[in-house]
């Protein structure tokens, strides 16, 4: 397997990139075990989906092997191929459990789609990052939606036609990660245990709004859909034992799962 899936005690999905001898790079097999993998961690309801790499780098981004045999492709089978990786990008980004994301070394290409992708990512110190598609005649076509929307139409304009290599503090700057860590996985790990504090239900449901209200206009109608979310939220059966353990100062009935 290119990809590894495990369900750990917490019941937090961890995936895992293993083709460490081409630095993870991404070919159709890898794209569609990492779609197969985020799918069975929905099925198996997974509190959260971290996603890592084993070796020195994450992804050195599209397999040259894949790449050469899609040279000869139809404009129809390099489509049919493009929206396996859609679909990848898709499912990771409205994922509705909390995902996160642990790098190091190079993330080049693709892999910076995965990355915007999960709603916490964390790198270390040696962690450098190239949107590179330019360099080879290309276009980050597929993970552009997620990546502007990391990074902002500024910042694309730039990384997306330079193909310049940056580094973690330069991601971080731009709103690509989050924190640049000495241990990237032990700080991933405490989050998690955070993110096990709060209501399932809740984080899903607040994901869900980050979607619904981003790029609306400040309008009545939108007014009168947050207000609807957080009374019907308050009398929820999650909203209710949260507020009451809060008052009573007693843990919450989802910390003892």
């Amino acid at each position: 397997m290119s990809v590894i899936y495990k369900l750990d005690e917490k019941q937090c999905a961890h995936i895992i990139l293993d083709r460490v001898e081409v630095h993870n790079a991404f070919d159709s097999t890898v794209i569609n075990q990492l779609l197969q993998s985020i799918r069975r961690a929905s099925d198996e309801h997974a509190k959260a989906i971290i996603l890592s790499s084993k070796g020195k780098h994450f992804s050195a981004g599209a397999d040259l092997n894949w790449m050469k045999s899609m040279v000869n492709n139809t404009v129809e089978e390099n489509i049919r191929d493009s929206e396996t990786l859609a679909a990848l990008m898709y499912s990771l980004n409205f994922a509705p459990m909390p995902t996160l994301i642990v790098l190091q070394g190079a993330s080049f290409g693709g892999a910076l789609g995965l990355i915007c992708c999960c709603d916490i990512a964390v790198a270390s110190e040696d962690a450098k990052f190239c949107l590179s598609e330019v360099k080879l005649g290309l276009i980050p076509s597929v993970i552009s939606p997620y990546v502007i929307n990391a990074i902002g139409q500024r910042q694309a304009r730039r990384y997306f036609i330079t193909a310049e290599t940056f580094d973690a503090t330069e991601a971080k700057a731009i709103g690509l990660i989050h924190r640049i860590a000495d241990d990237p996985l032990a700080f991933v790990d405490s989050l998690v245990l955070k993110l096990l504090n709060n209501g399932p239900e809740a984080i899903k449901e607040a994901k869900q709004l980050i979607f619904d209200v981003s790029g609306k206009a400040i309008e009545p109608e939108l007014l009168r859909d947050t207000a609807e979310r957080i009374a019907y939220k308050r009398v929820s059966k999650e909203g209710q034992d949260g507020l009451n353990a809060f008052l009573s100062k007693s843990p919450p009935s989802w910390t003892h799962e």
